[in-house]
């Protein structure tokens, strides 16, 4: 098994990536989300999945290893295949299919392409007790004060505002705010930092 490939970003498109590793081109299928954190770069590492069907072996890639997690947890799912599983992340971020599976929300799920209502709750079915266990565990690992701090950029996203942008508004906030200082007022300060 390839777990990841670090090389040059020989061609980027937003379905592809060829990755140069010492003068080899791995060909990885990627999400929008994937080809978003690369698209600036020239070089990189992107965590793989070898997809084996009697027809083809095709590598995925994927910036992160909750991104990669997610469409394992995904193609687990009997309907769900690994082209479907890439369109889901291509649409949502993996925190959001998560949420939107525990919260049973089949509504924004059939917001994707390619997920009609029997597939939105079958996910939901298989995956609801899976990802709340997950969540509990990564939950568990965040301070109080980190789940402020992702709760504002979520926040700052929600209002139409980029992840990256959102993320630099927040670091700078939070260095100078105290650890009891309400959301509310993070994200009234983080909005005045833009």
């Amino acid at each position: 098994m390839i777990a990841f490939v670090r090389g040059h970003f020989a061609v980027k498109t937003p379905a592809r990536v060829v990755v140069d590793v010492n003068g080899v081109g791995y060909e990885l299928q990627i999400s929008l989300h994937t080809y978003s954190a690369i698209s600036n770069k020239e070089s990189g590492q992107l965590f793989t999945y070898l997809h084996i069907t009697e027809n083809a072996q095709t590598l995925f890639g994927f910036a992160e290893p909750a991104e990669k997690e997610m469409f394992l947890n995904l193609i687990s799912v009997s309907g769900v295949g690994a082209a479907t599983a890439r369109m889901m992340l291509s649409g949502m971020k993996p925190d959001e299919i998560a949420r939107a599976i525990i919260q049973g929300n089949t509504r924004q799920l059939e917001g994707i392409k390619g997920i009609g209502k029997k597939s939105a709750e079958r996910l939901i079915v298989e995956l609801r007790d899976k990802l709340s266990k997950q969540s509990l565990e990564s939950a568990v690992v965040l301070t109080g004060f980190q789940k402020v701090d992702s709760d504002a950029v979520n926040a700052l996203i929600a209002l139409g505002i980029g992840r990256a942008v959102a993320e630099q508004a927040i670091k700078k906030t939070m260095a100078s705010v105290t650890e009891n200082t309400a959301l509310e007022d993070i994200i009234k300060q983080a909005l005045k930092n833009l």
